[in-house]
């Protein structure tokens, strides 16, 4: 399968004014994040989704390719599905989702959720580590339960599934999963997925992945043992970031 990664990139983020801009190790963050999955060396094209011109010259400074998107877009998603109905794009059977603002995304990740897609065992794919106690009851840190086959039953910001016994933490602690925002999918599942409505879970939860879940479209969760870095949302996390990076790219490299 001929496999395209997309990082959809949206200048209007309010938390972080300008993200996709802001510098870490001293160049565009959206650069960086490209840099990364290119290194990968997963997919056979990478390209950056964005609706902003500036954030298409800086990706292009850098040697990356763009493709100017619409800035009506309600998810990273809808971006990656208007990428791939465009011609020059539709002979990708697989599409990979990173987001604009994970330049320390897991290759175990990414390489887990796209298998389970070019595997064929999915039509939608994704990832999961296990989470640590300090945030299982963290509604920032999304959880997902998977089914034996690894087919995902629920994704929630809540705390599940939920111990009614304390009896049985230990089985707990096998079924508790943070879930990272990867994405991989086969292009038709992809583009039934943006042509849904969305769904009440999805609007209760604020988490676009159900709405596919509800419709039937059964999606993959790779499991992996990575120890999560995180996305950058805020001025903490790009501080962070730039603190950490030196030794990421020693570790990368």
């Amino acid at each position: 399968m001929k496999t395209l990664a997309v990082i959809p990139a949206r200048l209007g983020a309010t938390r972080l004014p300008r993200k996709p801009l802001r510098l870490l190790g001293g160049r565009p963050l959206v650069v960086r994040v490209w840099e990364r999955v290119s290194a990968l060396g997963l997919a056979d094209r990478c390209v950056v989704a964005t609706d902003s011109e500036e954030v298409a010259a800086a990706v292009r400074a850098a040697g990356a390719e763009v493709v100017l998107t619409s800035a009506a877009h309600p998810s990273g998603t809808d971006r990656v599905a208007e990428v791939a109905e465009q011609p020059g794009f539709r002979g990708y059977d697989a599409i990979v989702n990173v987001q604009g603002d994970e330049p320390f995304v897991a290759a175990e990740a990414v390489r887990g959720a796209l298998g389970v897609v070019t595997g064929g065992h999915f039509p939608l794919g994704t990832a999961a580590t296990p989470v640590t106690p300090a945030v299982q009851t963290t509604p920032h840190v999304v959880k997902v339960v998977a089914a034996d086959d690894g087919r995902a039953m629920y994704f929630s910001r809540a705390a599940i599934p939920f111990l009614r016994d304390a009896a049985d933490a230990e089985l707990l602690r096998a079924r508790v999963w943070q879930h990272i925002g990867v994405y991989a999918y086969a292009r038709d599942a992809l583009l039934r997925w943006v042509t849904l409505p969305p769904h009440p879970l999805e609007l209760i939860e604020r988490l676009e992945q159900l709405r596919p879940l509800a419709a039937g479209l059964a999606m993959g969760v790779a499991r992996t043992e990575v120890v999560l870095r995180g996305g950058i949302d805020t001025e903490e996390d790009l501080e962070r970031a730039n603190a950490d990076w030196p030794a990421f790219i020693a570790e990368w490299n």
